[in-house]
């Protein structure tokens, strides 16, 4: 059966972040990686989360219910866009940050990579800031229908051995490579309370 999802709360503020108990799973990326665009995929719509030629344009924590399984996609702000001023940027990182540690209903969180790019350093810190606290992760490699097999086949060498040897998964919000899969990972990371 299709997962619904339906955008139920918006955070800008780290005060606004709701307590909410049901499971939690985040995506997390740099602004310009295509998140909107994955959701929109996720969700079988095109214009559940707005989508900018603009990078950087969530900024703030978006709640999207999924059900069935009554659980949560959580969209965070994308990271690293050098347009948005630095105040705004350290605004961003606290509101990311505020979430991922005050949130007890965090399962795992997505971290969403282009896979035409070698490992950047934002990419970097994100998965360190994540392995540091011991969240479990899952990458995922975005716009993979605008990259060459021989440079995908590199980019997954490249990240499988920062992750331990796990593989990332493949994904295209234009050609719907990897959707299935990701859903059955994020039943997974929900249903396995994070295991």
């Amino acid at each position: 059966m299709q997962p619904h999802l339906e955008l139920e709360t918006t955070a800008f503020e780290p005060g606004q972040l709701p307590g909410l108990d049901e499971p939690q799973v985040a995506l997390a990326g740099r602004s310009n990686v295509g998140k909107s665009s994955l959701i929109n995929c996720l969700a079988g719509r095109k214009q559940l989360a707005r989508i900018s030629s603009t990078p950087g344009k969530t900024r703030s924590v978006n709640f999207y219910r999924v059900t069935p399984g009554d659980y949560y996609l959580v969209d965070l702000p994308g990271y690293g866009y050098a347009k948005i001023s630095k105040t705004e940027r350290a605004h961003w990182a606290k509101l990311i940050e505020r979430y991922v540690e005050s949130s007890q209903s965090l399962q795992a969180i997505v971290l969403l990579i282009d896979a035409r790019l070698t490992p950047q350093k934002l990419d970097l810190d994100l998965l360190a800031f994540v392995q540091s606290r011991n969240i479990p992760h899952l990458a995922v490699l975005t716009k993979v229908d605008k990259c060459k097999q021989k440079d995908l086949a590199q980019r997954n060498k490249e990240w499988s051995s920062l992750l331990g040897g796990a593989t990332p998964l493949p994904f295209s919000s234009k050609t719907g490579r990897g959707r299935e899969a990701l859903w059955n990972r994020i039943r997974e990371l929900v249903s396995s309370d994070g295991a």
